[in-house]
C-alpha cells in the first residue's frame, strides 16, 4: 500500500475519527476528571507502571467505541452500493481490505501511542527510576485497539445492518464491563474466573504503585488479540457464508491458547514487581527502588526518629525505618512491623511533611502504629490520629496536632488535649507505663491505644 491510496483511504474513511475519539476521549478523562490518577503515587504521570496501566485501564471506555467505528467502516461498500462492483474488479479482495485495514490501524494504534508519549514525556522528568516493564503494557493496548477495530470491520462487512455498529459498541462496551476486575481488594480480582477477565484489553485502575501484569498474561492476551484481529481481517475477505465460518477458527483458537497461558489466579495476574521494590537505603532508612528519590529528604529525620524510639521504647523501639510494600485492600488493614517503622507515601502525613514534621510523623507512625488505611474517614480514625499526636508529642515535649489528615486541627485538639493534660498530670514513671501499653495496644490491632493513655477510661 504506497502512501498515495493511504491518503486516499484515510480522506474518504472513518479511521481519522476512530484517532480523534480515542486520543480526545482518553485526553478528556485524565484531565478534566478528578480520581486517583491525579493524586499520589499512583497519578498516571508519577511512574511508568502507573503511566502504562492507567491509560489500559480507559479501554474499557475506549475499545467499545472503537469497534462500533470500525463496524460503521465495515459498512461503507454496503452504504455505497459499490460490494458487486468492486467484487468484479481484478483486484484481490484482501488487497482491498488490507488497504481497509491499515488505514483505520494506523490512526488508532497512532492515536493511542501519542497517548502513551504524553504520559512518557510527563514520567520522564519526574520519575528517577526507569525501566522496561511497562512497554509491554502498552504494546498490548495498541495491539487491542488495532483488533478491535479489525473485528468491527469485519463484522461490519459480514452483517451489513444500521444496526451492527451500536449493536457492537454496545456489546463490546457489557463484554469489557463484566470482565473488569475490581480494584478495591489488595490484588484486584474480578466477578467472573480469572482467565476469562483476562480476555477483556483493560486493566484495572491502579491503586498500587509496585503491581504490574505478569509475563503469562502479556503473553496470553497477545495471542487473543492476535487471533481477534486474525478473525476481523479474515471476516473483511470472506464472500461466502462458508468462508465467514472459517473466520472464525482463528479467534476460536487464540482464545482456547490463551485460555490455557493466562493465569486462573489473580494473585498471579497483579505480581509485585520485584525490581521495582527493591531496597535503596541509607543506613537504617530504606525506600523502594521506585521511590530513591525521596531518600535523601527522608534519611536525616529518619534516624533522629528511631534515636528518639529506642530512647523512649528500649528494647521495643523498631530499629529501622522502611516503606511498605505489601499490597492492601483499599480501606484495609496497612502491613505491620514490631521492627520497623513502615513509611507509606500515600499516606498523606508522611507525603506532605518535611523536616520537624516529618520527624513527628514518622515518631507518630512507630510509637502507634495505624490500624485503619487513611482513606478511611470514620471517626474510629479520629482516636488513632488522637492517639499519634499524644504519643509524638510526648516524646518531643509538646502536643501538636499532625498535618496531612482529613481531620482538622480544632478536631484533633478537642479529643487529644483533656487526655495530654491527665498524662502529663501524672509521675514520669506511670506515665512512660502508659505510653509502653498504648505502643503494645497500637501494635496489637486489637486493644485501644487512646483508652490506654486515658487510663483504661473508654473512648
Amino acid at each position: 500500500m504506497n502512501t498515495r491510496v493511504l491518503r486516499t483511504e484515510l480522506r474518504r474513511s472513518v479511521a481519522p475519527w476512530a484517532g480523534v475519539v480515542i486520543l480526545a476521549g482518553a485526553l478528556s478523562f485524565l484531565y478534566l476528571l478528578p480520581g486517583l490518577w491525579w493524586n499520589g503515587s499512583v497519578r498516571w504521570t508519577a511512574q511508568w507502571t502507573s503511566m502504562a496501566m492507567w491509560t489500559r485501564s480507559l479501554l474499557v471506555l475506549l475499545w467499545p467505541l472503537v469497534v462500533g467505528l470500525g463496524a460503521l467502516q465495515g459498512l461503507r461498500d454496503h452504504r455505497s452500493r459499490m460490494a458487486e462492483l468492486l467484487a468484479s474488479t481484478p483486484r484481490p479482495a484482501r488487497h482491498r481490505a488490507a488497504t481497509l485495514a491499515g488505514a483505520t490501524a494506523l490512526t488508532t494504534a497512532s492515536a493511542f501511542v501519542f497517548l502513551v508519549l504524553l504520559g512518557a514525556a510527563q514520567v520522564l522528568t519526574d520519575a528517577e527510576y526507569a525501566h522496561l516493564g511497562w512497554l509491554p503494557i502498552s504494546l498490548v493496548g495498541v495491539l487491542s485497539l488495532v483488533a478491535g477495530a479489525l473485528l468491527g470491520m469485519g463484522v461490519g462487512r459480514a452483517l451489513p445492518s444500521a444496526l451492527t455498529p451500536p449493536v457492537m459498541a454496545v456489546g463490546a462496551f457489557v463484554f469489557t464491563n463484566v470482565l473488569r476486575a475490581a480494584s478495591e481488594p489488595a490484588v484486584p480480582e474480578p466477578a467472573v474466573p480469572n482467565r476469562l477477565s483476562l480476555l477483556s484489553p483493560s486493566v484495572a485502575q491502579v491503586r498500587e504503585v509496585l503491581l504490574t501484569l505478569s509475563p503469562s498474561v502479556h503473553v496470553g492476551q497477545t495471542v487473543w488479540l492476535l487471533g481477534l484481529a486474525a478473525t476481523g481481517f479474515a471476516l473483511l475477505v470472506a464472500a461466502t457464508p462458508r468462508t465467514r465460518l472459517f473466520a472464525l477458527s482463528p479467534v476460536l483458537a487464540g482464545a482456547a491458547i490463551a485460555l490455557l497461558v493466562l493465569p486462573s489466579d489473580p494473585r498471579r495476574t497483579y505480581v509485585v514487581d520485584e525490581a521495582a521494590a527493591a531496597m535503596v537505603c541509607d543506613g537504617p532508612v530504606c525506600v523502594t527502588k521506585t521511590h530513591q528519590a525521596r531518600l535523601a529528604d527522608l534519611a536525616g529525620p529518619g534516624r533522629k526518629t528511631l534515636r528518639l524510639l529506642r530512647d523512649t521504647l528500649g528494647s521495643q523501639a523498631p530499629a529501622s525505618i522502611r516503606e511498605s510494600t505489601a499490597p492492601r485492600e483499599q480501606g484495609g488493614t496497612p502491613e505491620r512491623s514490631r521492627t520497623a517503622v513502615l513509611v507509606d507515601f500515600d499516606d498523606g502525613m508522611i507525603a506532605t511533611a518535611t523536616g520537624k514534621d516529618l520527624t513527628r510523623a514518622l515518631l507518630a507512625q512507630g510509637m502507634a502504629p495505624h490500624c485503619n488505611a487513611r482513606s478511611d474517614r470514620e471517626s474510629g480514625q479520629m482516636y488513632e490520629i488522637a492517639t499519634q499526636s499524644i504519643a509524638a508529642g510526648w516524646v518531643l515535649g509538646g502536643l501538636q496536632p499532625l498535618g496531612g489528615t482529613v481531620h482538622s486541627v480544632a478536631d484533633q485538639l478537642e479529643l487529644a488535649e483533656p487526655v495530654w493534660k491527665k498524662l502529663t498530670a501524672l509521675p514520669r514513671a506511670e506515665q512512660l507505663s502508659r505510653i509502653k501499653a498504648m505502643h503494645a495496644a497500637a501494635l496489637s490491632c486489637k486493644d485501644d491505644g487512646f483508652s490506654a493513655l486515658n487510663g483504661g477510661a473508654s473512648q
